[in-house]
């Protein structure tokens, strides 16, 4: 069937002159997750996999993803004819070096310039006018070949009450306003849809997994206009003094502005906006205002988020009991297990959806780092080895972002040894104190160094910063060391930033194990050496100590563990009894 597609594809790259076709895994607004109207990457490739670019050529095609798909796109992608690039290993070629390699003098690339970046584009196209050649943006070829594709999302959006989110849209945009002043901006153009949900306190479903909703935005000094077909919404917009217009008129709009200083992060737009925003007006190419103020929780969101996460931990602690009681008593299987977990968070107060698609991986397939049981292709759960979950939720009062992997009959000492060192990696990371001024790059270090002595690693970052009731990876935080070139150091971090925790060990056709917990930013101490910053636990649900070799902890990773689930303990108590209260309690034993 991909060959098949291809073949066609190519034919629809004749027809149009394209030598060169670029598909990257994008929607119109750079979002991570995106609708099946915007599958086009999957469609052609066949991978599943929530991050990757297709390249295709009248000879040849190659696949481009991260490390967390290595595994599993070489399955996807055998017998396609396609090749895999694994991004980051020596040799692999970046894809813009790809594109210079395959791309001949005077040949054309191709993309829709709607869903691909346009700092991205614009490198693209420097590299092709050396070749004299040409840039074929305003084609999606997938129209003339899907015949059977999605429309575009159009579910309807909600009001996100100050009780939850803690600030009105009037001192939001208020904030965004005097960040224009202070770059000398008249006009700021948004097209990333949390920060857009962010700045209206209102949420939808249009993309999968994020309570999010298909719309732009400008902003001026007077003026503040949402370009969205949610008329649901026009009283709350009104009352915001916001004018709502069909998503349709975005890009007419944008060509009607005129000799005006527009704030634009050219890094996160798209090359049709950047080509409709045109060479006369003066781009003030810096971050969206929005995305370090949502980044950064203010003390009701605090306060919320304690408590979505408290909920969630029963739920998912429940499950762990679940799993440890019957496994091997009932069928089960990996799917099945996710389905569970699942329904128990949807007994809890608040909850709205899943915040990602849940990875519920047993044995080797937990060495597949981000592994997707279907149902007619899962394992079943059996009594020994390892499962490990990886799952969240979204709730009126926060998200959450939690892994844990689960012992369930005998395993290897091997299986002990890295629990264990995935164990310490996390406990390292979550009890650093530090100055103020540091950046997750600067941290990362707390939890690899473990790894690399024992000369170990792990292919992906340690911690990514997570959003209020919006995307589960949210910018600007993260805890990684390596950046790729031309990424942005992760951020400083401050006061109110959320961050996971989740080191991890893969060992292909045999195990996989994480351990995630999220952190919440805080301030400590304040002298004369400066501000101490330290991270606030928000995570609350035993680690499964059937996997913790006691002798290689020290005493003082003994004494974190210990005190972690002394804490457990006592926030969980109130939510259990009988049996599962016992339970709870051997569970959070002192090690």
């Amino acid at each position: 069937m991909v060959k098949e597609r291809l073949s066609r594809l190519r034919d629809a790259m004749e027809e149009a002159g394209i030598d060169c076709y670029l598909i990257p895994t994008s929607d119109y607004h750079d979002s991570e997750y995106v609708s099946s109207f915007f599958a086009v990457r999957k469609y052609f490739s066949g991978f599943t996999g929530s991050a990757g670019t297709l390249v295709v050529t009248k000879e040849e095609a190659a696949l481009f993803t991260d490390g967390r798909y290595f595994i599993q796109a070489a399955k996807e992608l055998e017998g396609t004819g396609i090749q895999l690039m694994k991004i980051g290993e020596p040799q692999v070629p970046t894809v813009k070096e790809y594109l210079e390699k395959v791309l001949g003098e005077g040949q054309a690339l191709g993309f829709d310039g709607r869903v691909v970046q346009a700092k991205e584009a614009i490198a693209y196209e420097e590299m092709v006018k050396s070749k004299q050649g040409k840039i074929v943006w305003d084609k999606d070829l997938a129209e003339g070949i899907w015949q059977d594709r999605p429309h575009l999302p159009g579910s309807p959006v909600y009001i996100l009450d100050e009780c939850y989110c803690g600030e009105s849209v009037e001192k939001k945009l208020k904030r965004v306003r005097k960040k224009m002043q202070e770059e000398g901006a008249d006009v700021h153009i948004l097209t990333t849809l949390d920060d857009i949900a962010w700045l209206f306190n209102l949420r939808g479903n249009d993309v999968d997994y994020c309570p999010v909703f298909l719309a732009y935005a400008v902003i001026r000094m007077d003026q503040a206009i949402l370009f969205a077909d949610k008329s649901e919404a026009s009283l709350h917009l009104k009352e915001n003094k916001v004018e709502l217009c069909p998503y349709q008129a975005f890009y007419d709009f944008v060509a009607s502005i005129k000799e005006e200083k527009v704030l634009v992060s050219v890094a996160r737009v798209n090359y049709r906006l950047y080509k409709t925003l045109g060479t006369e007006l003066e781009i003030i190419d810096k971050p969206n205002p929005t995305t370090w103020m949502k980044a950064v929780k203010n003390p009701k969101e605090m306060e919320n988020i304690r408590k979505a996460h408290l909920r969630d931990g029963v739920a998912v602690t429940r499950f762990m009991y679940w799993l440890k009681t019957q496994v091997g008593k009932i069928p089960m299987t990996e799917v099945s297990a996710g389905e569970y977990l699942e329904q128990l968070r949807r007994g809890q107060e608040k909850f709205i959806e899943p915040s990602f698609g849940t990875i519920c991986a047993y044995g080797a397939n937990g060495a597949i780092i981000h592994y997707s049981a279907k149902p007619d292709f899962c394992a079943q759960i059996k009594p020994e080895g390892l499962l490990m979950v990886d799952s969240g939720g979204h709730y009126l009062d926060g998200s959450t972002d939690i892994t844990r992997t689960f012992v369930l009959g005998e395993v290897t000492e091997e299986m002990k040894q890295h629990f264990t060192l995935v164990l310490r990696a996390m406990l390292h990371l979550a009890n650093t104190r530090f100055l103020y001024g540091c950046r997750g790059s600067n941290l990362d270090i707390r939890a690899r160094e473990v790894f690399w002595e024992q000369g170990l690693d792990y292919k992906h970052g340690t911690g990514h910063g997570v959003g209020y009731l919006l995307n589960v990876h949210e910018g600007p935080n993260s805890f990684r060391w390596k950046m790729e070139d031309g990424q942005p150091n992760s951020a400083v971090l401050e006061e109110g930033m959320v961050t996971t925790d989740e080191p991890g060990i893969y060992i292909e056709g045999s195990h996989g194990i994480r351990l995630e917990n999220e952190l919440l930013c805080r301030k400590g101490e304040k002298n004369g050496y400066g501000q101490f910053m330290y991270f606030e636990q928000l995570t609350w649900v035993p680690i499964d100590l059937d996997g913790v070799i006691t002798e290689q902890l020290s005493d003082q990773e003994r004494g974190w563990l210990n005190e972690y689930h002394k804490q457990t303990l006592e926030k969980l108590r109130p939510y259990f009894e009988g049996k599962e209260l016992a339970w709870l309690e051997e569970a959070t034993r002192e090690i």
